[in-house]
């Protein structure tokens, strides 16, 4: 059983033209690799039990820096209007 951590309360801010992005929430990984979503994190994304996510991973520099957890029903939009601006910027150089 994975003991309970107090939880952090903090906010990080980016502001964008795209909205803005902040920690949400951290989450542990268990020894099999596993992690719970929050309560309030899934009520806020309207996660419910038996939705589908797509594990979407940007790399830089042949390394995963930044996973992303998208509702299969908003992928399509999500990686043409939100995602790809990023990694265009990302990979510019």
């Amino acid at each position: 059983m994975v003991k309970k951590e107090k939880r952090q309360s903090f906010s990080v801010g980016i502001a964008s033209g795209m909205g803005c992005c902040k920690v949400e929430s951290v989450v542990s990984v268990d020894e099999r690799g596993q992690m719970v979503l929050p309560k309030e994190l899934r009520d806020k994304a309207n996660i419910r039990a038996g939705d589908k996510l797509a594990v979407v991973g940007m790399e830089k520099d042949g390394n995963i820096c930044c996973i992303s957890l998208i509702k299969i029903g908003e992928i399509e939009e999500m990686v043409r209007n939100r995602l790809g601006p990023v990694m265009k910027e990302m990979f510019k150089d």
